[in-house]
């Protein structure tokens, strides 16, 4: 059954939220296991740093943190999640990692939750919804009206890339070397409402299309809408859907720094925008940013040139550096900057520890570990 898109719910502009969707493993042999069910129903909680949920296969587990103002907040939220979901599987004989793919699961195996959410995507899309058993972060960025959120929408796409690139951590699918930083979007892209979002002028133009959608019985809920960028009215905030999860919540915490300064600057600068033409080009330059990442050439449909996609990602964080100072996130971003002066993304970690195990059991296990180290690792150890 169709459902109205709920009122836009103004909130505090600049506020941020992550969720997180995590990889439950088997302690055994580090494939994925079916434990989320059970997991959260064993699980004393009480919520003080967010939300840990389902999502559709019960190989998946999903957190959100509070709302926040600062990203130190965030990355404190993460932090607490994190412990508090690692301490939970272990006595569960679980591990739990980052990671956008498991590196060599079967997605045949895997089984949905349960839910009628879940179970109707099921119905719908078939085997597509085990093969979503994919992870990815999301960012929410709180908006001070529908009009905003819409306007973010086609103001942040020509920027996806960058953070495609900067998260991408899924290199590997069912056991082989893809060749791309981010084979997760792929399955993403399976979805016939993924993508971007058409040029819209309003949120009253955004309310008139999706009614469109409903009525053609294409859309039955904002949920259906699996846009790279989408407005979140129940929340207040534009959500940026395109990031892998990465191996660490600190890196996390830094494309969390990423959005809020970007958002700060568009909302500050408000820029002229050429909605139509990055449009053209913007399944192009999604793709090079998946194969290549920061090594990407993407195309440029106002110069009409190629640029370096690692480039241009170091040109934006030197813009951003007074946005980021006033938010009081220029450390995150530092972090961000320092990674694209070496050669070691998520992704080639992954490759490297591969290289050094001659099997992906044990790289699982090594992510498995990363991410459950409690302290915050300065970028030289985090990349080692």
């Amino acid at each position: 059954m169709s459902q109205a898109i709920a009122e836009f719910r103004q909130s505090q502009a600049l506020t941020l939220g992550v969720e997180l969707e995590l990889q439950l493993l088997s302690v055994r042999d580090l494939d994925l296991t079916r434990g989320a069910t059970d997991l959260l129903g064993s699980m004393d909680y009480d919520g003080r740093f967010g939300e840990i949920k389902l999502e559709i296969t019960e190989s998946m587990i999903e957190v959100s943190t509070l709302p926040r103002t600062l990203v130190d907040g965030i990355a404190a939220d993460l932090v607490g999640l994190r412990q508090t979901l690692v301490k939970q599987c272990a006595r569960n004989h679980i591990a739990v990692c980052g990671g956008g793919t498991h590196p060599f699961h079967r997605w045949s195996e895997r089984r949905i939750c349960p839910g009628d959410r879940f179970a109707e995507i099921y119905q719908r899309y078939g085997y597509l919804a085990k093969q979503f058993t994919v992870f990815g972060q999301h960012i929410h960025v709180g908006c001070a009206s529908g009009d905003d959120a819409i306007w973010l929408t086609q103001a942040l796409a020509p920027y996806m890339p960058i953070f495609i690139a900067l998260s991408a951590s899924s290199p590997f699918v069912d056991g082989e070397d893809t060749l791309f930083q981010s084979a997760r979007l792929n399955a993403v892209s399976a979805f016939p409402l993924s993508g971007q979002c058409p040029a819209l002028r309003d949120w009253a133009e955004f309310i008139e299309h999706f009614s469109f959608l409903q009525s053609c019985g294409i859309a039955r809920s904002i949920k259906d809408l699996y846009w790279d960028i989408r407005p979140k009215p129940e929340f207040g905030t534009v959500e940026i859907r395109v990031c892998d999860t990465p191996l660490t919540v600190e890196r996390a915490a830094a494309l969390a720094a990423l959005a809020q300064g970007l958002v700060r600057h568009l909302l500050r600068t408000r820029p002229a925008l050429n909605t139509q033409q990055h449009l053209h080009v913007a399944r192009y330059n999604k793709f090079q940013a998946c194969r290549y990442g920061l090594d990407a050439r993407i195309s440029h449909p106002i110069g009409l040139r190629q640029v370096s996609l690692r480039q241009i990602a170091g040109e934006l964080l030197v813009v951003l550096a007074e946005d980021a100072s006033e938010l009081g996130c220029s450390a995150w971003l530092e972090l961000l900057d320092a990674s694209l002066a070496v050669e070691i993304s998520d992704a080639n970690w992954l490759r490297r520890r591969q290289a050094v195990h001659g099997n992906l059991n044990d790289v699982v296990r090594e992510a498995a570990t990363r991410f459950g180290r409690a302290e915050r690792m300065p970028l030289a150890e985090t990349f080692r």
